[in-house]
């Protein structure tokens, strides 16, 4: 593998999980780099938020290019969220994962979610033939990357922990080199999960769920954020614009002195 992507895989076998921030443009990431952050991965809902829409309303050359701008922005490894690979047969898959490889990503991920349009996961044979199209685009050639497969199953009301199981077995023979099942919530089942597989498993955090110490315990390697800290940024936005607009106070410059100061220190090195 080049340097970056094998530096990213084995960041995945240290003794506590790898915590993975989702930076949404080049200046968050080197900020969480300059935190100590040792890897990041774009936000597809974080960086469609940057651009005026609505998570999943990307295009494939946006998402490719972003991904390309944070990983020249930062020394660490950067995975791109890339969806379903804006395709949905294995051909189209393999395409994208190629152009992540030539965009210098250290990593992507490939969902079983079809998308906005058709609202479907895909059935469980193509969504395993998909994955091992973007395992060999990934792998097979001089510069390569880790494939992170997602089941999508709890993002999208389908709670079924047996088939979202079943899905990570099979994207594991598939040739996946991490799993990610994003919305399961319960400490049980994530410990049931992980046993299950032989990867290492991302999890997603989300509010009210068990703490990084708990999540170590239960054997998860990486652990990410979505867009929770892009949203959380246009929270603090949202509240200064109505702040100055309803009352006509500036009590969000205690919340801007520490962000000015966070770039000084990011952004002077």
């Amino acid at each position: 593998m080049t340097e970056l992507a094998q530096r990213f895989l084995d960041l995945h076998r240290g003794a506590s999980p790898l915590l993975m921030p989702n930076p949404w443009d080049r200046g968050s990431a080197v900020l969480f780099e300059s935190q100590g952050f040792q890897a990041l991965a774009t936000t597809s809902s974080g960086f469609a938020a940057t651009l005026g829409r609505l998570d999943g309303m990307v295009t494939r050359d946006e998402a490719i290019e972003h991904g390309r701008a944070l990983a020249e922005a930062v020394s660490v490894p950067v995975s791109a969220d890339l969806e379903n690979c804006f395709a949905d047969e294995p051909e189209g898959v393999a395409e994208t994962v190629r152009l992540a490889v030539e965009a210098g990503l250290a990593g992507c991920s490939v969902e079983d979610y079809s998308g906005n349009e058709s609202d479907t996961i895909y059935e469980p044979g193509p969504a395993a033939e998909r994955v091992a199209a973007a395992a060999e685009a990934a792998h097979s050639g001089a510069d390569r990357l880790v494939l992170t497969a997602r089941a999508e199953n709890y993002v999208h009301d389908r709670f079924d922990l047996a088939d979202t199981i079943e899905r990570l077995q099979s994207y594991q023979e598939a040739g996946a080199d991490v799993l990610f099942a994003p919305g399961v919530r319960e400490l049980d089942d994530i410990r049931q999960l992980v046993s299950s597989v032989d990867l290492p498993v991302n999890v997603l955090v989300l509010p009210g769920m068990p703490s990084v110490s708990e999540l170590a315990e239960a054997g998860v390697s990486r652990i990410s954020v979505g867009g929770a800290f892009a949203y959380a940024a246009l929270g603090a936005a949202a509240a200064a614009g109505n702040e100055l607009l309803n009352d006509g106070t500036y009590g969000y410059w205690g919340t801007a002195a520490g962000g000015a100061k966070a770039a000084r220190e990011a952004f002077g090195r």
